[in-house]
């Protein structure tokens, strides 16, 4: 099994006609990914030429659902349009978007979220600023590596994009029911937390690998939970060891205010939970063999 994403989706692609679109809906066609078409109203009625494959370009999201049955999207929108673009895949009611995008404003991403609340939770949001979801060998949602691990029976959650690909790959001999990045902005759809649940829920899942950073406190919401509804192994990792106090480090959550936020203190809060913390990812991925 997997969490969120299975063999069984079927995925648009938002902004598929750009270049970042095409790059990557050509490499999750490549995954095995169940692309059935994209969306854009300036080329809708059209077939685009993905590496060989036609795909259709639909006007909506909404038109798309109809015609294709697709219930995951894919944004590969710019930062300006990101807003209308996940309202619009919210109002369709489709029942995931993935939102690629970087540099989406924070007020933005606060209306996606209070608009998705709105209306039931009805679709689930991934991101925004993240590489996406994948399922080794069933389907890939996103722009993470497809050919860096396999199948297998670790569940993956992280803020860092780079960090799950260095995850992957160190354990790639075992392999991985899901890997989700939720991405490292201040306000994002999924969390540490429904990941941590849903990996939890999966029957095939039997180890989780967490992966957090500085700023803010999701992984101290995280520990809490995993402390009162996690049976399973946890092993943690938070980036940030040597950031200094009071700057913003990359990601447009990661920001230090004294001892809130900092990596230690996210650390002591996972150990108090029951985590295994690794002080690289190194270490995390030594720590998930020795459980495995």
């Amino acid at each position: 099994m997997a969490i969120f994403l299975t063999e069984h989706s079927r995925v648009i692609v938002q902004g598929m006609t750009g270049a970042e679109g095409m790059k990557h809906t050509a490499k999750m066609l490549a995954a095995g990914t169940a692309v059935v078409g994209g969306v854009n109203p300036r080329k809708a009625g059209r077939k685009a030429d993905v590496d060989g494959t036609p795909v259709p370009v639909f006007g909506t999201v909404a038109e798309a659902m109809d015609a294709t049955g697709a219930d995951v999207s894919v944004a590969f929108v710019p930062p300006a349009f990101t807003k209308e673009a996940v309202v619009q895949a919210i109002d369709a009611g489709i029942g995931m978007c993935v939102v690629i995008t970087e540099g989406v404003p924070v007020h933005d991403a606060a209306v996606i979220w209070a608009h998705a609340t709105a209306k039931g939770n009805a679709t689930r949001i991934i991101g925004p600023n993240c590489p996406g979801i994948i399922s080794p060998g069933k389907s890939n949602a996103g722009i993470i590596p497809a050919d860096i691990t396999g199948a297998g029976r670790i569940g993956l959650v992280s803020k860092s994009g780079t960090l799950t690909y260095q995850l992957m790959y160190e354990l790639r001999d075992i392999g991985f029911s899901t890997c989700v990045g939720i991405g490292g902005d201040p306000v994002i759809g999924t969390t540490h937390i429904d990941a941590l649940q849903a990996f939890q829920d999966d029957p095939e899942t039997d180890v989780i690998i967490m992966i957090g950073e500085i700023g803010g406190d999701a992984e101290e919401r995280a520990a809490d939970h995993i402390r009162r509804h996690v049976t399973k192994p946890v092993i943690g990792y938070v980036a940030g060891f040597t950031a200094p106090e009071g700057k913003t480090m990359g990601h447009a959550g990661a920001i230090v205010s004294g001892s809130s936020g900092t990596a230690q203190a996210k650390k002591a809060a996972l150990e108090a939970a029951g985590v295994r913390v690794g002080k690289t990812p190194s270490e995390a991925a030594a720590l998930v063999r020795q459980v495995v």
